[in-house]
């Protein structure tokens, strides 16, 4: 089963990562990269980047507004497409990120 983990992240989040617990974070993306390359569970993963983003409403007529803020001072920051066996196993993934004490990482199944 495909899911999508969404981790999501915020200006108070990205301090403490960086203040706290940087080596640790560098230390389990790259151990979660290698590990599911390896079983072939990692279909795609990609930091999403803060500067340039856009959030499109067509409600009302077309408003384009800076920053990938969508009404909320969090955002998404990464993702990884994994194929796994289970939610569980999913779930199992998303715990071992860093940005899970300090934000929400969200797992959804594809459909």
């Amino acid at each position: 089963m495909k899911y999508m983990i969404l981790i999501h992240a915020s200006a108070a989040s990205e301090l403490a990562i960086q203040s706290e617990a940087l080596a640790e974070f560098e230390a389990a993306h790259g151990a979660v990269i290698g590990e599911l390359s390896t079983t072939g569970e990692l279909i795609d993963t990609h930091e999403l980047e803060v500067p340039g983003a856009k959030v499109v409403r067509t409600n009302g007529g077309l408003s384009v507004t800076d920053g990938p803020f969508a009404e909320t001072t969090e955002w998404v920051g990464g993702h990884y497409i994994i194929d796994v066996a289970s939610e569980d196993r999913a779930i199992e993934i998303a715990a071992r990120f860093v940005e899970a004490r300090y934000a929400a990482v969200e797992v959804r199944a594809l459909g």
